[in-house]
């Protein structure tokens, strides 16, 4: 399973640094070379496909929004292709502006009352999320996005 999410990793930064999107999700990021950028790279599991739609609904309609609010800028939104985690995987880059405030900027939007709405609205049939993985990563020297 290690080596299996490795390459659905490898393939969403493939595809973030190319610069495609999947399904038109991918929101171009134009970062200057002197602008300090901390990417977060972010796998969500829900325990089934009904589950990891109504996570896909939330998203679409009130998470992104709501990042933006906080300082998060959304980067790409990822679906693996090939089961079994196109069943209950959700993929997804957002950049800060550094590590530090990454963290404000996640003890913000936990915090949000229109977020802690949207969590309990979505959760009220059980929760759409069983597992969050998280990784920081600067774009290298030579990486379209810095």
């Amino acid at each position: 399973m290690l080596k299996q999410r490795f390459g659905v990793a490898t393939l969403v930064v493939a595809a973030f640094v190319a610069g495609f999107g999947v399904h038109g999700l991918m929101v171009p990021v134009s970062v200057s070379a002197q602008s300090p950028r901390v990417f977060e790279i972010r796998t969500y599991t829900s325990p089934d496909a009904t589950k990891l739609q109504a996570l896909h609904a939330r998203f679409r309609n009130h998470t992104m929004r709501i990042f933006q609010r906080h300082g998060m800028t959304s980067v790409g939104y990822f679906a693996p292709q090939d089961a079994p985690l196109s069943q209950n995987t959700l993929i997804y880059v957002i950049s800060h502006a550094s590590r530090e405030q990454a963290k404000k900027n996640w003890d913000e939007f936990r915090a949000d009352p229109e977020w802690q709405k949207v969590a309990a609205d979505s959760n009220v049939n059980g929760n759409v999320v069983t597992k969050v993985d998280s990784v920081f990563a600067d774009a290298t020297d030579y990486s379209p996005l810095k």
